[in-house]
């Protein structure tokens, strides 16, 4: 599905990361979200490797990284530090300042990243996400009801894990046949590649980690920074015309521009999934943005 892209795995100083790198010129790197791990670019990388040198790794605790023992404030895996792991990866391939892409909790790790980071990030693009701040913030019974897995993937240790674990494919498959309008756009093997991810415990409790720092520290980390640092590179939003964030906010443009001065973007006629339902279309908007 990566032809002509090589696998590799960087130690950072606090995970392990594996990806995979393809393409030539400028470096691109692509973050992904759940269920997902970099596989979800397959159809988006090739294209973008036609122009660009494209990084696209899994985050720590999903996929192929590593599963690092967190703690008590869950701070190994909030975003900063899941971005600091992306940041060493691209100085260890050699790439000091670079254009940065994520979709869902890739996104949340690329815009931490463009806060923590700004002489690192030439370009951003985020897709079907509104900062965390602003989701929790502005969250009432439809939010509660449309994003009912932050609540429940955050809940104390051991509940989600031993649920999760009982049944992977349960949530799996709840996520990629109720989350995208495009239905094919999983195919078996994918799915499949998937599923098989959540079967490992480490990787569910990482995971459930992840949204228990989405919750805590990684709210008071953009709590800190509202008003007082913002994104400074351009920004790019894309967000699913028939999913939850258009559902739940009237201008999402708007809530990005609260926290980058140049932010343009609309929505893509698909689901939550954007890059595997529209894969022609995200590429031609980032190859336009990126370029």
């Amino acid at each position: 599905m990566f032809d002509g892209f090589e696998e590799f795995d960087v130690t950072t100083s606090g995970a392990t990361i594996h990806g995979r790198r393809g393409g030539s010129g400028p470096p691109v790197l692509l973050l992904h979200g759940i269920p997902e791990t970099h596989l979800m670019w397959r159809h988006v990388a090739p294209h973008l490797a036609e122009r660009y040198t494209v990084v696209a790794t899994d985050l720590r605790g999903y996929g192929d990284s590593g599963t690092p023992a967190s703690t008590a404030g869950h701070e190994p895996y909030s975003k900063r530090a899941m971005a600091r792991d992306q940041l060493e990866v691209m100085r260890s391939l050699g790439y000091d300042r670079f254009r940065l892409v994520g979709h869902d909790r890739g996104a949340r790790c690329a815009y931490r990243l463009a806060l923590d980071e700004p002489d690192a990030v030439l370009r951003l693009a985020v897709m079907d996400v509104i900062p965390g701040g602003d989701a929790w913030n502005r969250a009432d019974r439809e939010f509660g009801l449309a994003y009912w897995a932050w609540s429940f993937l955050a809940a104390p240790e051991p509940v989600p894990e031993r649920f999760i674990g009982a049944a992977p494919a349960v949530l799996v498959d709840f996520m990629l046949d109720n989350w995208p309008t495009v239905k094919d756009a999983f195919p078996a093997e994918v799915r499949a590649e998937y599923v098989a991810k959540f079967g490992d415990p480490e990787t569910v409790h990482a995971i459930c980690e992840e949204f228990r720092a989405a919750a805590s520290v990684d709210y008071r980390h953009d709590e800190t920074d509202r008003g007082e640092r913002r994104i400074t590179c351009p920004v790019l939003f894309l967000w699913g015309e028939h999913g939850a964030v258009a559902k739940l906010y009237d201008d999402p443009l708007a809530i990005w521009r609260e926290w980058a001065d140049d932010v343009r973007g609309g929505p893509v006629p698909v689901g939550h999934f954007i890059p595997e339902e529209a894969p022609e279309e995200t590429a031609r908007q980032l190859l336009t943005f990126l370029g």
